[in-house]
């Protein structure tokens, strides 16, 4: 089984999976390289497949499996951060890391915490990176948790419901989940490269 891929993570762990995936790629800074927007489309897609499959997932349990990892994750991330979080930080030498705290600090300031929370749930490798930074810059606990719930059910249940629609329109989609996987990974990190080129033209 590889964790690098979504439909061996299904296959292995189901809806469970989907949990601990959303948690650790949202709340703890080693799961910065899970598939967390494939793993939900993916998600998504298996649950339109008929219940007599090999392997199907009820659309009501894994939406709510990955909104909750999700939702528990980022609040992890942020008491991580404000806890410990330059420690943590310091001692990884990973450079998308820290690209990616970089990233968070600039999303930080040109959107405002409130904005910039949500936003940061649709950027890979940020939204693992803001949340204990939001906790380690000190954004309140309260304005935090109410932005990243609302971003955190918009994203969870956003990805997830559009392959569930995907699935049901297309018979056989999941023959094509690896090209469709493909197509969603190079979307989720067009805004980094769109940054990095603005950054770079500007310098």
């Amino acid at each position: 089984m590889s964790v690098l891929d979504p439909h061996s993570l299904l296959s292995g762990f189901g809806a469970l999976g989907v949990f601990l995936v959303m948690f650790a790629e949202t709340g703890l800074l080693i799961g910065f390289f899970l598939p967390g927007d494939s793993l939900l489309f993916t998600a998504g897609v298996l649950a339109a497949t008929p219940a007599s499959t090999s392997l199907h997932l009820p659309l009501p349990l894994t939406i709510a499996a990955a909104a909750a990892g999700a939702l528990l994750g980022a609040q992890t991330g942020y008491v991580i951060g404000r806890r410990g979080g330059t420690a943590l930080l310091e001692r990884s030498r990973n450079r998308h890391l820290h690209s990616g705290v970089a990233h968070s600090k600039r999303v930080l300031e040109s959107y405002g915490h409130r904005k910039a929370i949500v936003l940061a749930r649709f950027i890979p490798v940020v939204r693992t990176v803001l949340n204990p930074l939001a906790g380690l810059t000190g954004v309140p606990a309260g304005v935090f948790a109410l932005w990243q719930v609302l971003g955190g059910l918009l994203w969870t249940v956003g990805v997830t419901v559009a392959g569930y629609l995907l699935g049901s329109a297309i018979p056989n989609v999941d023959a094509y989940l690896l090209p469709i996987i493909a197509v969603i990974v190079v979307v989720s990190v067009l805004p980094i490269a769109a940054r990095l080129i603005r950054s770079r033209s500007r310098a």
